[in-house]
């Protein structure tokens, strides 16, 4: 009976949860990397070059990394609904405003705005996640979460690359219909969000008495047991040495993730591929990577392991990334993509299951947030390694083959991490 009552439970809270989460993460991933697509002809257009273009690429996580963990920590106490509905509803208004980019400075203010906006968000859903979902069902959900940046991906390239087809159309370029068409629905999500989430599970009016009671009795002691444990506090979160590890650890996959979604279609237009075929190709290894993530998630929940979880799917991506680099081919350049895809992908929701096993409260809000905030760097690093050493080289090897050896550091310091618990 109490298995049943579990299932229904863990059943409704996902249908009702999992499905919005997921369309929010897409348009947030969608509108971070769209620039990619936009860059096939706003670079030209507007004289920026591989180096300005890097730069400007990951300019977004400075403001991120900036205003990540006191927005998480204001998440926590006013709440997911209020605070989530804020950021969408900002960074889909300054996302539209790219339309507008005149040159390189106002490339690079509105980047720099879209990272303070949407600061928050993604750790902010992590963080919302563990008031929901038992630990043992984390690893899975945060996989079904994490799932919508490849889709993004995978349903983005192609429409992006026909949305650069507009131009002209009332006056506008194809690249500043982009802009404007896929911020509009970060603005009414946002709106969709106010009314229609629910901040804790003590709230959901939407579950069953029983079902309600359960949950809500379930995931109170799991609190207690993290606070006896492990650490409650705003500074212990952001003193604890597992979390700093953890952002170096995941500086890496995030520059892996960011110098797939900036470059890569730079990347394929380097071997003369057309628009509209660059935007179907990006989309092949996403959508492998979407099924590869969710079977890895749910081997690392079944067998209750995340450190070799983590350790062999960033190796996996560093390989792809060491392929992609001496690729001779398109076909070869796609199945490099696709390692770095399932790799990178894998990698997250393990993870990112690790910290909320030892973080509660305030201190679970501020330790993701400086995780997210000082990992997100990577999407700087990455991103700017590839274009001012392909400026500086005349090509991506160089770049690519530096993503993959941080990809490698990540890998270590998980078994760094991995051995320090056991002794402690």
């Amino acid at each position: 009976m109490a298995a049943d009552l579990a299932s229904r439970t863990m059943q409704r809270a996902s249908w009702r949860i999992i499905p919005l989460i997921m369309v929010l993460y897409f348009v947030s991933y969608l509108d971070r990397v769209n620039i990619g697509f936009a860059a096939l002809t706003m670079n030209k257009e507007l004289g920026i070059t591989d180096e300005a273009f890097g730069l400007a690429s990951g300019i977004f996580f400075w403001g991120y990394f900036l205003f990540e963990v006191p927005s998480n920590i204001v998440l926590e106490k006013v709440g997911a609904r209020i605070w989530i509905a804020r950021v969408m509803i900002t960074w889909g208004i300054i996302s539209g405003a790219f339309a507008y980019v005149s040159g390189p400075a106002s490339y690079y203010v509105l980047r720099f705005l879209l990272g303070v906006a949407e600061a928050g968000f993604f750790p902010g859903i992590v963080l919302y996640l563990s008031y929901w979902f038992p630990a043992h069902r984390r690893a899975a959900v945060t996989s079904l979460f994490m799932a919508a940046a490849p889709i993004s991906t995978a349903i983005g390239s192609p429409v992006s690359a026909a949305l650069l087809q507009m131009d002209n159309l009332a006056g506008l370029k194809g690249w500043q219909w982009m802009f404007v068409l896929e911020a509009l629905p970060a603005v009414l999500l946002g709106v969709f969000v106010f009314f229609f989430m629910t901040d804790r599970p003590q709230q959901a009016q939407w579950l069953k008495d029983d079902e309600r009671r359960w949950l809500v009795e379930t995931m109170d002691a799991e609190i207690a047991s993290r606070k006896a444990h492990g650490h409650a506090s705003l500074w212990r979160g952001l003193a604890d040495l597992r979390v700093l590890i953890l952002a170096v650890i995941y500086l890496g996959t995030s520059a892996g993730l960011y110098t797939l979604g900036l470059w890569a279609p730079l990347l394929m237009k380097s071997f003369g591929l057309s628009t509209t075929d660059i935007g179907w190709l990006n989309a092949i290894p996403s959508i492998i990577a979407v099924v590869a993530m969710y079977l890895w998630s749910w081997n690392s929940d079944r067998t209750g392991e995340r450190t070799w979880h983590v350790v062999i799917a960033v190796l996996v991506a560093a390989g792809g990334l060491a392929f992609a680099a001496v690729a001779q081919s398109v076909a070869g350049v796609v199945l490099a993509l696709t390692l770095v895809n399932i790799g990178i992908s894998a990698s997250k929701p393990p993870l990112w299951s690790m910290p909320t096993l030892f973080l509660s409260g305030t201190a679970a809000a501020a330790g993701i947030a400086t995780i997210n905030s000082i990992g997100n760097l990577g999407g700087f690093v990455g991103p700017y390694a590839i274009g001012w050493l392909k400026q500086t080289t005349g090509g991506y090897a160089a770049g690519l083959l530096v993503v993959a050896a941080l990809l490698v550091l990540s890998a270590v310091l998980t078994l760094v991490l991995a051995r320090g618990q056991k002794a402690s």
